[in-house]
């Protein structure tokens, strides 16, 4: 019986207590740090911060560039499925065409019945006229079974079509899939940006984001450069300098919408008139110039005659990173017009501030 008996609940005191206490902070412990929510984020400071935003953005542009050239492809791809979707839909009237008018002269077999030629001869009240009219049918007889070898040959190419629309079709679903991938890409690198940015003071994020000091704009100016003397070389970072006159009309139209385009923001998959994204400028510029440009960088970088870095003059498309994801337009003294990155508007630069890839000059 004894051993049945309640055991007596014993208080905890000194040591017994500090020591349950502290097992149960460390379990308390462990357990945050098992769900993920014990550890504050490492401070970083603002070179930090700089750099890991500079290369979540250049991934974010690089992705922003695939992201382009899969919505170029999509839209064609989605055009030559729509062309070829109203191509079936014509040939699909024209076959019904055809077919109502066999359906007719069936029709019209079956009401005469199938007498025999001799017995129609023999019975005719005008033999004479008997044969112009079986002449007649002999050619009708003709001219309908070309009309069904045509309905045949017509039925043959619909399902040639119909099977192409099912194979672009597919490539459709294939570009869309591919476009939400770039898109989702872009998305996720510019908000862990973003989260990066909002850890640090608003003069703090200044700093992180401008890098490289832009040439000035002075105020009232329209966003051109103020006036100075101009400087041969590189220009200083900071220093306002005259513009350059572009070698061609063209390139001097494409250069002076980049100067109207001063100050607007960057959003990405963008083409203007209000915002750009770094090719999108680009084409825009261009467009504007009267010559059609490819959409991505990728593509830029070919579209014209290759020129060195010594050979550089107002028009010209400069390319930067190994991947050539970025792109701006040459505007004289070692600077550019470019669209930077979603914390950077379009703005005037040093083409020194990014590892320079190559040029172009498509006017």
């Amino acid at each position: 019986m004894a051993a049945h008996r309640k055991l007596r609940a014993r208080s905890l005191s000194g040591n017994t207590a500090r020591t349950a206490a502290t097992l149960a902070l460390a379990g308390a412990a462990t357990a945050t740090a098992f769900d993920g929510t014990g550890h504050a984020e490492p401070q970083l400071t603002t070179a930090q911060v700089k750099t890991q935003v500079d290369r979540l953005y250049r991934e974010a542009e690089t992705a922003t560039e695939k992201y382009n050239g899969a919505r170029e492809k999509a839209s064609a791809a989605q055009h030559r499925l729509n062309t070829l979707r109203d191509e079936t839909a014509r040939k699909q009237d024209r076959l019904n065409t055809a077919r109502e008018a066999l359906g007719a002269s069936a029709a019209a077999q079956y009401r005469e019945g199938a007498i025999a030629p001799s017995w129609q001869l023999a019975l005719s009240s005008s033999p004479d006229r008997y044969l112009d009219d079986a002449a007649f049918a002999e050619r009708a007889g003709h001219h309908q079974a070309q009309q069904v070898t045509r309905v045949r040959a017509q039925l043959r190419e619909i399902e040639r079509l119909r099977g192409a629309a099912r194979v672009q079709a597919k490539s459709v679903r294939s570009r869309q899939a591919e476009l939400k991938r770039q898109k989702d890409a872009v998305t996720t690198k510019l908000k862990q940006a973003r989260r990066l940015l909002t850890r640090l003071t608003a003069p703090e994020r200044e700093k992180a984001t401008t890098g490289a000091p832009a040439v000035p704009v002075r105020a009232g100016t329209g966003g051109r450069s103020a006036p100075t003397p101009a400087t041969s070389g590189k220009a200083s970072p900071g220093r306002t300098t005259a513009r350059v006159p572009a070698p061609t009309s063209r390139a001097s139209a494409a250069v002076a919408y980049a100067y109207r385009k001063l100050g607007s923001p960057y959003v990405w998959g963008a083409t203007g008139p209000n915002a750009f994204d770094c090719s999108g400028l680009i084409q825009a510029a261009y467009r504007s110039a009267g010559i059609s440009l490819p959409r991505t960088t990728y593509a830029q970088i070919n579209a014209g005659r290759r020129v060195s870095r010594s050979q550089l003059q107002p028009g010209d498309l400069v390319f930067f990173y190994s991947g050539v994801s970025h792109v701006g337009i040459y505007v004289g003294n070692g600077r550019m017009i470019h669209a930077p990155n979603p914390s950077a508007p379009v703005r005037v630069a040093p083409i020194d501030q990014m590892p320079f890839a190559g040029a172009t000059r498509v006017a």
